[in-house]
């Protein structure tokens, strides 16, 4: 492509593809060349079909430009994600699951990383001052997130992964850690377990409640009680993670099970257990959430839960592109149950 936008072919220029190249290529008009790719309702499905396919051969795409000054849209749906360590996956499992949802329609995913060490509302104030999403979606939401009531203030749809308790309705897709975490207990019990410990998130977001509240339940329903698990939480460093799991192993009084909120995170459990001259399966056993068949593939022994990253993106993205179009938030809501694995029966 040179300097002026255009395509080079053979060493010759050639110009970019434009609705007026596919209404040529097509016989069409323009206006139903631009309307069958807008997917309308009046334009047939053959005709739509025909368009899109010539649009492909063609390597059409729109013109943000053209289209932000035309339509004051800007046709791009912007996700913001932490760049936290992470072993399973969820960034581009999420990714491709938003693509998914995007595919076919006029949209186009442009993600914006970010450390939550730092200003969290930076990218947040960064596409609102710019104008350079249609819509936004958040993840690791806070009981009272900042972000939401901003998001709110300026009217900028937004979905989010995970809920808030603020007291505003909006679009989220989010994995029930409360009945994940009870019925880990549950697993743990019938297992034979009585000192569990729970390796939590960090108790600034939402899913740290839902997850305490399940697990505290489960420990009061079936009998158990609480080991410690000390200061670390799942956004611990992976080597911090490993080394407490090990002195934790090492203690007068270690825990026999442990609910892990985290794959990556069991990982590092495991580590340390091992380390600690320990074996899974016999001194402790593990429950964990997972985002990818992984875990099992190294420790059959681990006790699974999948929660599925991909479809969370597909159902956020197609909850956004609701509320864009108008949607009610309170319509745009879904929770995601647990499923169990099957596992591998011991020794």
């Amino acid at each position: 492509m040179d300097e002026d936008g255009r395509h080079i072919a053979d060493g010759l220029p050639r110009e970019r593809p434009t609705l007026k190249t596919i209404a040529y290529m097509t016989g069409l008009g323009i206006t139903t060349v631009s309307r069958a790719l807008k997917d309308a309702p009046d334009i047939g499905s053959d005709t739509k079909e025909r368009v899109r396919l010539i649009a492909k051969q063609l390597g059409y795409q729109p013109n943000r430009a053209g289209v932000r000054l035309r339509t004051g849209k800007t046709n791009v749906i912007a996700l913001v994600l932490g760049i936290d360590e992470e072993l399973m996956g969820f960034t581009s499992q999420m990714v491709h699951g938003i693509s998914e949802a995007l595919a076919g329609t006029q949209y186009h995913l442009v993600v914006t990383p970010h450390s939550f060490q730092k200003d969290a509302m930076g990218p947040v104030r960064y596409i609102l001052d710019t104008g350079s999403a249609d819509g936004v979606i958040i993840s690791r939401i806070e009981p009272e997130d900042p972000r939401i009531r901003l998001l709110t203030e300026r009217n900028l749809p937004f979905a989010t992964h995970g809920r808030s308790d603020m007291g505003i309705e909006h679009p989220y897709h989010d994995f029930d850690n409360e009945t994940y975490a009870y019925e880990a207990v549950r697993k743990m019990v019938e297992l034979g377990r009585s000192r569990i410990a729970l390796l939590a998130p960090h108790s600034r977001f939402s899913f740290y409640t839902h997850s305490r509240i399940g697990f505290e339940s489960g420990l009061a329903d079936f009998g158990a009680i609480e080991a410690p698990m000390g200061r670390i939480t799942t956004e611990t460093p992976l080597d911090d993670i490993r080394t407490h799991a090990e002195r934790l192993m090492r203690s007068a009084e270690p825990p026999d099970g442990i609910v892990s909120i985290s794959g990556s995170a069991t990982v590092a459990l495991i580590a340390g257990l091992e380390a600690a001259g320990k074996k899974l399966g016999a001194d402790l056993d593990i429950v964990s959430k997972q985002s990818a068949e992984f875990l099992n593939w190294i420790r059959p022994e681990i006790y699974t839960v999948k929660e599925d990253i991909r479809l969370a993106g597909r159902e956020l993205a197609k909850a956004l592109m609701a509320r864009i179009n108008g949607a009610a938030p309170q319509s745009l809501q879904s929770i995601a149950k647990p499923v169990w694995r099957a596992t591998a029966p011991k020794d």
